[in-house]
């Protein structure tokens, strides 16, 4: 199983025939320039290309009017003049005699893509569409937008393959009201936006793109808007929205199907409208890399929050703890200050092409995507993604074929020499493990393997945690995680000087001993276990910015394999892949083929039903939070008043 690309060359067609700088930047070369550098990066050569159909009338009219589908199919026969005065009927519109071919098409693609993932052909997919749709209503189009693809797919995947629950993800710039409206009484399909909102004046100015319109009748807390009062949201903002807001409900909501709807005018690079062709193909790229399973680069800038975006999430707490239980067992209370709709000002217009506005903006951001491109060149994806070092050979068989088996080990004298403090490692089954692990570490270092997996004996995984460590430590990691769950205990001499986090799971009380020693109780139930890493684990690690992970899985960890894999899933993010999980061999048999697996790319098992947190998890986690969050700011928002944050 791996990752389809969906296309057609027919897309290409529509194009504006008049003079609109509004609509001017909807152009062909959107898809092209990015299927291009899709093929210049051979990333197209690693998907399975999957030819367009066009959806069918009865498929489009899953969502649309019989009288609004007839209507577009009425276009091909119009001229120039009549194109132009129809389009003027709409809000950001143009037709083209092949908008209708190609608008079904778009939705076709769409539907070929959820065709192929749910009948386990392909693990996940692109498709590579125009025009847009998730601004597109039952009987109107919208923002260049024709048909609703992803709101099509989402109803056809309920209907072809019975579905109960689909969560939809839209994180284009402006607000996807087309979605919303289609799903807003509709407990079955989870909307969740973020855009740019401007307390109303930014397109397309819609009262219900706010925080408190979360749905309708039985679809109560089934739309999830976030929307961004200011401008320049960073990193730390859209990471806070992930682990405080779209994670907590979309692991209670625990869909079967994801649906995003990708617009990519909220990139480095794209001034407005996700039309910069540059930002837009490298903005495709990388989703790509991602849904192969490459590791994303390590996020730059420091992790802090602007303190609008902590108000803006924080009203999203509020407006949906009512109805999600993850979001109630985080302790969610009202925000402190609201900020009401201020009438003062202009609404914010759609940037011009030409412009003073757009050329000042696009100057800036053009600078801020080539720094990123910079960046991205010095950090390339190693070229072995998952190495392990297995004692069971047969369980190498369970891998995937490009996962190295790694046959090789540090030097005797080397593996000795750090071994000799401890006598745990002074026997042979011990100090050849010890010599696998250090290979590996140095492996991952100096950038040719992205992430590891090792086998350790019970007896001494401690003492191969300490030297793990210590060597990560003077090899090059200038600032290393360690996550320990189980029965290991914090190296005494180990000092808090800014470069080694530990964070223990599993220990016998919730304490922070410094900002840099952390341990807390390892949660009884599925919710206990994921606000632990979605309210403390994930926002420390992106707030400390390791460039190095530890995973240790102790005796006696506790873990279920499903949750151990999620822990090093997650933890790919904060370090840019560079993982090394170190399993005690008393584990599962299959645990380390597990975490190889997710190390690699591959989904974490589903963690089973929701359960509610203990209260005492929920006093634990949030006595930390209260601790650590004047250090680590990531852990703001998920505070138990949503203080005015920084920025």
């Amino acid at each position: 199983m791996g990752t389809a690309l969906v296309y057609h060359e027919d897309m290409t067609a529509a194009r504006l025939l008049w003079d609109d700088p509004e609509c001017e930047i909807e152009c062909p070369e959107r898809l092209t320039t990015a299927l291009e550098r899709l093929q210049q990066r051979g990333l197209e050569q690693r998907c399975l290309r999957l030819a367009a159909r066009e959806a069918s009338e009865a498929e489009l009219g899953l969502v649309h009017s019989p009288e609004y589908v007839a209507l577009l199919q009425g276009t091909q026969a119009l001229g120039t003049g009549e194109l132009q005065t129809l389009s003027g009927q709409y809000d950001a519109v143009y037709f083209h005699p092949s908008t209708f071919h190609c608008a079904r098409l778009a939705a076709g693609a769409a539907l070929q893509l959820v065709d192929a993932v749910l009948a386990g052909a392909v693990r996940n997919g692109l498709a590579l569409v125009r025009p847009p749709g998730h601004h597109s209503q039952r009987a109107a189009a919208n923002g260049f937008c024709v048909f609703n693809n992803v709101a099509i797919a989402a109803k056809h995947a309920q209907r072809q393959h019975g579905l109960h629950r689909v969560l939809i993800v839209d994180w284009d710039v402006h607000h996807g009201q087309g979605i919303q409206h289609i799903f807003e009484d509709d407990p079955s399909v989870l909307y969740f936006s973020w855009h740019r909102y401007e307390h109303g004046r930014f397109w397309p100015y819609l009262r219900e793109s706010d925080a408190d319109a979360v749905g309708q009748g039985p679809g109560l807390g089934f739309t999830v808007n976030l929307p961004w009062n200011q401008v320049g949201m960073g990193n730390a903002d859209y990471v806070a929205a992930f682990l405080h807001v779209l994670l907590p409900v979309a692991f209670e909501f625990n869909p079967e199907l994801v649906l995003v709807s990708a617009g990519f005018d909220s990139a480095i690079g794209d001034p407005e409208g996700g039309y910069h062709l540059e930002s837009l193909s490298q903005s495709v790229c990388m989703m790509v890399q991602a849904l192969l399973g490459d590791p994303a680069p390590p996020l730059s800038g420091p992790m802090v929050p602007h303190g609008s975006a902590l108000e803006s999430i924080q009203s999203v707490r509020v407006a949906q703890a009512p109805h999600w239980v993850s979001l109630q067992q985080q302790g969610v209370a009202p925000v402190l200050s609201p900020s009401p709709c201020s009438p003062e000002g202009r609404p914010s217009p759609l940037l011009l092409p030409g412009g003073p506005e757009f050329k000042a903006a696009a100057t800036q951001d053009v600078a801020a995507l080539s720094s990123l491109l910079d960046q991205l060149r010095l950090n390339p994806t190693p070229p072995v993604r998952t190495a392990v070092a297995l004692t069971a050979p047969d369980a190498a068989l369970a891998l995937p074929s490009d996962v190295l088996c790694e046959e090789g080990s540090a030097a005797q004298e080397e593996t000795q020499a750090w071994a000799r403090p401890h006598e745990a490692l002074a026997q042979d089954r011990a100090l050849t493990a010890l010599g696998k692990v250090l290979y590996l570490l140095d492996r991952i270092l100096d950038g040719q393997v992205s992430s590891g997996v090792a086998v350790t004996p019970a007896s001494a995984a401690a003492a191969t945690l300490d030297v793990a460590i210590r060597c990560g430590l003077s090899h090059g990691a200038q600032r290393l995680l360690c996550l320990a769950v189980g029965q290991l205990d914090r190296p005494p001499d180990l000092t808090d000087d800014g470069r080694n986090l530990w964070l223990n799971i599993g220990g016998k009380e919730a304490a922070a001993l410094s900002m840099f020693h952390v341990s807390v109780p390892l949660p009884g139930t599925t919710g206990g276990f994921l606000s632990c890493v979605l309210a403390l684990v994930l926002p420390l690690a992106y707030s400390f910015q390791p460039d190095l992970v530890l995973v240790a899985l102790g005796p006696g960890h506790g873990l279920r394999d499903p949750q151990a894999a999620l822990l090093a899933a997650l933890l790919r993010g904060p370090a840019g892949g560079r993982v090394l999980a170190l399993v005690d061999e008393e584990s599962t048999p299959q645990l380390a083929v597990v975490l190889a697996r997710v190390l690699h790319g591959e989904a974490a098992p589903n963690l089973g039903p929701f359960s509610m947190a203990s209260p005492e998890d929920v006093q634990a986690l949030m006595q930390l939070r209260g601790q650590l969050e004047p250090r680590w700011k990531m852990l703001q928002v998920a505070s138990e008043a949503g203080g005015p944050g920084s920025g």
